[in-house]
């Protein structure tokens, strides 16, 4: 139950081309403190829950709780949601032996685009491909839940 991933931003668009699978996302938090934050997710045709706590000093790892719940009742938890809900879509890629998972942002975060990497550790080593561009694993901008309060557009 611990999630260990690393950020980068994307310098092109090239990844479109290499991409297998894309969802749209919709996003909101019930709560976006970094000691626990609770989302909730429209993915595609499902719906999840996902329990976050707060990130570890290298920002790579933390706690992650996710459950799957019935679409219908994502879409209302999103209308209680704080305000700011993320919309995105997630394409994912093959590189090597990982999936990156690149997501194009809408809306107040329109122009951000990042990729994610989840690693069996925070030492394993990855394939990086030619779009994948500055390290941003560290910096708390770029977390979803502080997108949704201080947008990309903003900045």
């Amino acid at each position: 139950m611990v999630e260990i991933e690393r950020k980068f931003l994307v310098t092109s668009k090239a990844f479109k081309e290499v991409a297998f699978n894309q969802n749209r996302i919709k996003q909101g938090y019930l709560s976006s403190i970094p000691e626990r934050t609770v989302r909730v997710r429209v993915k595609g045709n499902k719906g999840f829950l996902t329990i976050k706590g707060i990130s570890n000093e290298s920002g790579m790892s933390r706690f992650e709780w996710e459950k799957e719940i019935p679409v219908d009742e994502a879409e209302k938890l999103l209308l209680l949601c704080e305000k700011g809900v993320i919309d995105k879509t997630r394409f994912e890629i093959k590189t090597g032996h990982h999936i990156f998972e690149v997501d194009e942002f809408y809306g107040e975060n329109e122009g951000l685009i990042m990729a994610e990497i989840e690693l069996q550790s925070e030492e394993e080593s990855f394939e990086k491909p030619i779009w994948l561009g500055e390290e941003v694993t560290n910096d708390n901008r770029y977390y979803n839940a502080y997108l949704s309060k201080n947008p990309f557009k903003s900045w």
